[in-house]
């Protein structure tokens, strides 16, 4: 075989349909758009419109609301943790937070924080400084002989785990 015998499978590339050229093409005179009126204009359309009917956007009630201050947090599993210091990826004898947890790959980036969940269990003595953690996640830590720091903010109704 050489470089100028290669070739696309038959089918593979499909010539584009050229509409609006005449009546012989099947895709002539009004080219797939139907008969007249609005739909057959460029440009103008009523997305939702239902004849005059209150639409269905309109007849549902508005609910519920975007909170802006929302914190994304990265949700981390002990398990994960356990199978990165395992594999080396992960330094025991430092405090573990967000930028460990990137470089040693279990996270991708840090987003607002990490809360640290307690499915998986943990056999290494590590000091956890996260964001928040579960009640479960706190005692299989502390149960392995090491520590969870909680940086959330406690006051103002706000909880911390």
């Amino acid at each position: 075989m050489k470089l100028n015998q290669i070739s696309d499978k038959p089918g593979a590339r499909k010539k584009r349909l050229r509409i609006g050229r005449g009546i012989g093409s099947g895709m002539g005179k009004t080219g797939g758009r139907g008969g007249k009126g609005q739909t057959a204009r460029s440009g103008v359309r009523i997305k939702g419109f239902e004849g005059g009917q209150m639409p269905l956007h309109r007849r549902l009630p508005k609910r519920g609301f975007n909170n802006i201050f929302a914190l994304e947090l990265n949700e981390v599993n002990l398990g994960r943790v356990q199978a990165a210091i395992d594999a080396g990826k992960l330094a025991i004898d430092r405090e573990v937070d967000a930028t460990a947890l990137v470089a040693a790959g279990v996270l991708r980036r840090a987003k607002d924080g990490v809360r640290l969940l307690g499915s998986g269990e943990i056999k290494a003595k590590v000091n956890f400084v996260v964001y928040g953690a579960s009640k479960s996640a706190v005692a299989a830590v502390e149960k392995a002989g090491g520590s969870v720091k909680i940086l959330a903010p406690t006051d103002g109704g706000e909880k911390a785990a």
